[in-house]
């Protein structure tokens, strides 16, 4: 689906169609962030399996700021043949895996299994509603829903037997993006959302872009396929048509008449392809950060106890580190850093997990502006800070308030006590507006010292005085209650106006 940002309604297009109007579209809508970016991950596949891609930085960048047509990779594929492009073709179904075609009569469960948000425990030990739904899905939806799942599918054991095509096949892989934040250069339309992703490839000898190879189905003829029989068996890809369009999941659709309709009524879900630890040249956008346990570099993952906007400044650490060289083109960050005078948003988006099930999206959109880099840290540096110190301080008036009310609590009953009064979730829950509203002030080129983030800190000292209130108000109007208030709240303003308070945060003196 597509949005062409003017009318509120968004139009079903086929992928030509797609390709041909990706300027006159604002961008692709889906039922949920990871399936948009799925789809986006797509379309690059079909550039690139067309030969339709930059060969280095600097074409990349010419690309970009003319507006390359992409035409030709529209034309490229309404010239393929029907069958490479076929759903539900009975040997190479599109993204699927054919050679699970003889146990879906007696196997195939609900469609409710193909979405991530739905499926739960892929096993479905504990619910199996959907395994018996007759509710049949829409072959579009379906496709969106597969390619979803080829990207971010979670671990876990299918439902699967192991005498169908190997042991192997019942034990899933987390999918390629279902274990980091995956980060998206948009621009006003959809087609400069494709350039600007649209990483230059290795030239070949001849002169053309190395591409790679384009999995159109399990059974497509490509050798190499990986088998359940033996071990585990992993692969490099061989090029960027290969790594955006890889098949995590072995899937299999089958579609039904409804109302003289097609539509897809079952399913078959198991292991996929398994990919080696990527190459640098296969995470251009990848946002590094050391883990916290053992000290190693990764990409960023999505986290329950952290919104994504509290990792913008490792975002924005990304850029800055990237505009302090030019020239080797290594990145999405080195080539956004050429793009003077232009604005883009990066759009964040993870999938967060428990095991096997699926918690919540989670997606972000930061400013970023070449040539601003430095302003932009800094400010998501002070913001997180000026945050991470009130909840600090909200921490401290919720103990003492404990303490005040409750003055000799059962050990055990202390940590429980304690929440009753900590307002931390309120004040992140309240901070992220005001946080985007900062970072898109000083994307306009003011300077964040200038106003943006004394106004920041004046809005989130408010915000946690509020927050507090809000939280002391259970307290009984007797005098130990009114005496943990009080306590509670000078707490906070010993926090608020002691010399370790941030600056643009600290409470301004009495008159």
């Amino acid at each position: 689906m597509a949005w062409d940002g003017r009318r509120p309604e968004v139009r079903h297009l086929g992928l030509v169609e797609l390709l041909r109007g990706a300027e006159g579209f604002a961008a692709l809508v889906g039922s949920t962030p990871g399936e948009e970016i799925a789809v986006l991950e797509y379309l690059l596949a079909i550039l690139y399996a067309a030969g339709h891609a930059p060969v280095d930085a600097d074409e990349w960048q010419h690309w970009v700021e003319e507006r390359h047509p992409l035409a030709p990779a529209a034309d490229w594929l309404a010239g393929q043949p029907d069958d490479h492009w076929d759903l539900f073709h009975p040997e190479r179904p599109l993204g699927q895996n054919a050679l699970l075609a003889p146990f879906m009569a007696e196997h195939g469960v609900g469609t409710a299994q193909l979405v991530i948000e739905r499926a739960g425990d892929y096993n479905q030990f504990f619910d199996k509603v959907h395994l018996h739904d007759p509710e049949p899905m829409r072959p579009d939806a379906a496709f969106r829903a597969m390619l979803a799942q080829h990207a971010y599918g979670l671990g876990g054991r299918a439902m699967a037997k192991a005498d169908w095509l190997g042991p192997q096949l019942t034990y899933q892989a987390v999918g390629r993006l279902g274990t980091r934040v995956r980060v998206v250069a948009t621009g006003p339309t959809l087609g400069d959302t494709l350039r600007l992703n649209l990483a230059p490839c290795e030239r070949k000898p001849t002169g053309e872009a190395r591409t790679g190879t384009f999995n159109h189905s399990w059974t497509d003829g490509r050798a190499g396929r990986r088998t359940f029989r033996a071990r585990k068996v992993s692969r490099q890809p061989d090029g960027p048509a290969d790594l955006h369009s890889f098949l995590g999941r072995s899937i299999l659709l089958r579609p039904v008449l409804v109302d003289g309709e097609v539509m897809v009524d079952r399913v078959l879900q198991a292991a996929g392809e398994l990919l080696d630890p990527l190459l640098p040249m296969y995470l251009q956008d990848a946002v590094l950060e050391k883990t916290r346990t053992d000290g190693k570099v990764l990409p960023l993952r999505p986290s329950e106890d952290r919104a994504l906007w509290r990792e913008a400044h490792a975002v924005y650490a990304a850029t800055a580190t990237a505009s302090q060289d030019l020239t080797k083109g290594a990145d999405l960050y080195d080539r956004l850093a050429r793009l003077l005078d232009r604005r883009v948003d990066l759009v964040a988006v993870g999938l967060i997990s428990r095991q096997a099930t699926a918690t919540a999206w989670v997606s972000g959109t930061f400013p970023y502006v070449p040539g601003e880099e430095d302003r932009l840290k800094e400010a998501a540096d002070e913001g997180l800070a000026i945050c991470e110190y009130a909840a600090k301080a909200l921490y401290t008036a919720a103990a003492a308030a404990r303490d005040a009310a409750y003055p000799n609590p059962k050990p055990a009953d202390k940590t429980r006590l304690l929440k009753r009064f900590h307002a931390e979730p309120e004040l992140w829950a309240g901070a992220a507006d005001h946080f985007f509203a900062l970072m898109s002030e000083v994307s306009r080129g003011t300077r964040p010292g200038d106003g943006p983030l004394a106004n920041f800190g004046t809005e989130i000292r408010l915000l946690t005085k509020s927050v507090l209130k809000d939280r002391l108000s259970s307290l009984t109007p007797n005098g130990r209650g009114m005496n943990a208030r009080a306590q509670a709240e000078q707490r906070l303003r010993k926090r608020l106006t002691g010399p370790t308070c941030p600056a643009y945060l600290k409470e301004p003196p009495r008159a």
